[in-house]
């Protein structure tokens, strides 16, 4: 039986920390409040901080019944994609309905809007909220997370510590490092020092693990997370480490993609219109087929190509 076509849903797809997770897409291609240097999907093409409805909710929410009652079958439900997904105005009704649901939601979010009461009582609705903070100030705010000129980092901050006063669920942080940038001890330590007033449940560090949006954005090794993991209270998981579940399915679209890149060089848009997937999908396969040494990833007129090996 052929599966359906979805618009605003993608995967199950395998996640480091959220095992198989549906993805759950609320805006257009890089609708961001953020242009993060170190961002896998590339630079954000709209950089903003309007909250309306990007995309019809009520069709995002028949999308999900329907998938529950023909597929039904992932570890959580992630509002993610390729956006910010509390820039959409009515995110929270999305929450709402997944309450109801045997599996639990997820809303990754860069957290940059929590100083609103209005988002902040949306995402209480999740189960577990994974906010990002890779900054101590708002000179390494703006080099680091490039934020819309509005955002400021005591505000973002503050809406961070006000959620975590609302909020009785599982608040995740990840802090994403980078080598030259923001990995220093000394630095870390200030993230850690600020995450400590959130009192995440979990923390988890990054790093680079795929083409990142700028090409100075370079990789902590492992050992060096592994050290800087201490400084944190609960220590620190490291995410970039952390093995990727694997699906047949998983396994089938390695193959199509590595039978594409076998003929010639494709850029991550070439792979995605060919084969109907979403970004975000190829992007992890991507980055797993990387890992494996079984394809690099070449910079050739401000265009990343993946090659095979």
């Amino acid at each position: 039986m052929k599966q359906p076509d979805y618009r605003y849903l993608f995967g199950p797809v395998p996640s480091r920390r959220f095992g198989r997770s549906l993805g759950i897409d609320l805006t257009p291609h890089k609708t961001c409040s953020l242009d993060c240097v170190f961002c896998q999907l590339g630079r954000t093409r709209k950089k903003t901080i309007e909250r309306r409805e990007y995309v019809p909710i009520e069709a995002v929410i028949e999308e999900i019944r329907q998938w529950l009652q023909t597929d039904g079958e992932a570890d959580y439900l992630t509002l993610s994609g390729s956006g910010e997904p509390t820039l959409h105005s009515d995110f929270g009704q999305v929450l709402e309905f997944l309450r109801d649901q045997p599996i639990p939601s997820v809303l990754l979010t860069n957290g940059t809007l929590l100083h609103l009461p209005e988002v902040r009582a949306a995402a209480t609705l999740a189960k577990v909220v994974k906010v990002s903070l890779s900054a101590w100030n708002q000179q390494s705010f703006d080099w680091v997370n490039r934020p819309h000129e509005a955002i400021k980092f005591n505000v973002f901050m503050e809406g961070l510590r006000q959620f975590r006063g609302d909020y009785k669920g599982q608040l995740w942080l990840e802090v994403f490092l980078l080598s030259g940038i923001n990995a220093m001890p000394a630095d870390v330590e200030k993230i850690a020092r600020l995450a400590r007033q959130i009192h995440p449940e979990r923390i988890h560090l990054n790093t680079i693990t795929r083409p990142p949006a700028e090409d100075f954005a370079a990789a902590v090794p492992i050992e060096q997370l592994e050290e800087l993991a201490t400084l944190f209270d609960p220590p620190a998981r490291i995410a970039a480490g952390l093995p990727v579940q694997r699906t047949t399915e998983v396994e089938v679209n390695e193959a199509r993609i590595l039978g594409m890149l076998k003929r010639r060089p494709c850029t991550i848009k070439q792979i995605e219109t060919a084969f109907g997937m979403h970004i975000n999908e190829v992007s992890k396969i991507l980055g797993q087929l990387i890992h494996q040494n079984r394809i690099r990833a070449d910079l050739r007129n401000k265009e990343v190509y993946y090659t095979y090996r």
